[in-house]
């Protein structure tokens, strides 16, 4: 009977006793049914592990376009909202319904993860790492490592020119196959290169001798360059010098070597 029914029915009966017993029994049974379904729900979801948090592809801090010459906009488009939103996706998918981890100490373990963590994991901290380490050519010329990242590149490399060319040639096709990426790294009191295949990173154990911490990072899958560049990589990492932030890379360093981690990114 619905309560409209009802409330007709009390009336013609000219029982105002019983229309207000009955609606006190209504708003009774009403209040018990409403405290069971709360606490199921109360129930259920304290016998449910807390989802994860969905990963997110951040904004860039620049346009598209802001780094050309050196990197193309199409190429910076695709490359941001194609294949790192791919990423993303994927790692969503992989740890939907599991315990949120901070990207950055998923890498840790990534490799005993399997791959769909390994790589989609990988790919969105690589990733996230990449867009802010860079800046358009106007402001990224006016950076310069901070005095403590300019003593250890000279420590470890001898000079910051020096440097660079280690790096592009640990960045070369005969010397880094395939796709990857390559890496300036804090481990214990020094800097060194390291180059990893597809989504890999330092971070990740067993990926090099020792879990070291990236403070730079140079995408060389064939998407990174390949519009611009065909099949030039050397050109491509040599070109790419004049859109690094050594402002930003000089905060990754400053954080590693005091927090003693993994440089936190967006997304």
């Amino acid at each position: 009977m619905s309560k409209l029914t009802f409330i007709l029915s009390a009336l013609m009966a000219g029982s105002a006793s019983a229309f207000s017993m009955t609606m006190k029994a209504q708003s009774g049974s009403n209040l018990r049914r409403e405290i069971l379904q709360k606490g199921a729900a109360i129930a259920t979801a304290a016998a449910v592990p807390a989802a994860a948090k969905a990963y997110s592809v951040p904004d860039l801090n620049y346009p598209f376009e802001a780094l050309e010459p050196y990197i193309d906009a199409p190429t910076m488009k695709i490359h941001h909202d194609k294949h790192h939103a791919t990423y993303v996706a994927n790692i969503n998918k992989a740890t939907e319904g599991k315990e949120e981890v901070d990207i950055v100490a998923l890498q840790l373990n990534a490799l005993e993860a399997g791959p769909a963590v390994r790589n989609n994991g990988g790919g969105h901290y690589n990733h996230a790492f990449f867009w802010d380490e860079m800046a358009p050519p106007d402001e990224a010329k006016k950076t310069k490592p901070s005095p403590a990242l300019e003593a250890a590149i000279n420590k470890s490399f001898g000079s910051l020119d020096e440097m660079k060319a280690a790096f592009e040639a640990r960045a070369a096709p005969g010397a880094l196959f395939g796709s990857g990426w390559v890496w300036i790294c804090v481990s214990g009191d020094e800097l060194k290169l390291v180059g990893t295949p597809n989504q890999d990173n330092p971070l990740m154990k067993g990926v090099a001798d020792s879990v070291m911490f990236p403070i730079l990072g140079l995408d060389v899958w064939e998407h990174a360059y390949y519009l611009k560049y065909q099949n030039r990589r050397p050109e491509y990492v040599s070109n790419w010098w004049n859109v690094v932030n050594w402002d930003k890379v000089s905060e990754n360093f400053a954080y590693v070597t005091e927090k003693k981690a993994g440089v936190p990114v967006r997304g």
